[in-house]
């Protein structure tokens, strides 16, 4: 079983900013990538809407017979991983916002949580900033529109940067001093955001955090593949320009027909 891939999803393009850190520190394992961009954005969709659609994307990489599955997604995380671990006999593995090292870093006492607003009306983020924020304070941004501008391809230029200067500067003029990328989209714009903030403000994401936890939960399983080098297979459901756009046209996309 431990030749068997490693599942990734996402909303589109965002969870390449996981599979990437997967590939580097598991070269061995194999991965199929899930590229749900047919239903992108998962940030607007109801909590039904999002619980159906990720059952349905895991029963399509259990259908390729992966061993684990990666929920790439901070918004399809907090709001349905404890179901899916009770629905499929699989190990999962999450990513959250890294409010937890944010709080421990701060010197202001501020952090900033750049997300969609999926993840921010979850209760699973919530309970997490409650917990780990007591004496911090923490400025919630609903980034609405940039995993959309980000899906069209668009990770620079005047468009992207407006809309990050109306999102970033309420933040920025609180005193941020932390500023956590809640949703796996946001990475692949971090360039432009640094050109936004001032040279103070941390910014943390998930990705290597989901890479370890990824080796830490096949090791317990298991189901860690040690030779050979793995390959990674990538499906769409919808549009592919994008995902070839950032792949540099290097790998071959196999679309899925909803």
């Amino acid at each position: 079983m431990s030749e068997f891939p490693i599942g990734i999803f996402d909303s589109g393009i965002g969870g390449l900013t996981i599979q990437k850190k997967i590939n580097n520190f598991l070269p061995n394992e194999n991965l199929v990538y899930y590229s749900d961009s047919f239903n992108s954005p998962y940030g607007n969709k109801s909590g039904q809407e999002l619980d159906e659609i990720c059952f349905n994307n895991c029963e399509f990489l259990i259908n390729k017979k992966c061993k684990l599955i990666v929920v790439a997604c901070n918004t399809a995380t907090t709001n349905c991983i404890k179901k899916l671990r009770s629905k499929f006999n699989i190990p999962f593995v999450g990513v959250e916002p890294a409010i937890k090292p944010a709080a421990k870093r701060t010197k202001s006492g501020k952090i900033g949580v750049l997300a969609t607003e999926g993840t921010l009306r979850s209760k699973q983020f919530n309970n997490i900033s409650e917990i780990h924020t007591k004496n911090v304070k923490v400025i919630e941004e609903n980034a609405k529109g940039l995993v959309e501008l980000i899906e069209r391809g668009i990770f620079k230029g005047q468009d992207l940067r407006l809309i990050l200067i109306k999102h970033l500067n309420r933040m920025i003029e609180m005193g941020i001093d932390q500023l956590v990328l809640g949703c796996t989209h946001f990475p692949l714009i971090i360039d432009e955001i640094k050109k936004i903030i001032p040279p103070k403000i941390s910014i943390l994401e998930s990705s290597d955090a989901v890479a370890k936890q990824t080796k830490r939960v096949l090791k317990e399983n298991n189901l860690i593949k040690n030779e050979g080098i793995g390959n990674i297979t990538f499906y769409c459901n919808g549009p592919t320009t994008s995902l070839n756009k950032i792949l540099n046209y290097n790998f071959e996309i196999i679309r899925i027909k909803i």
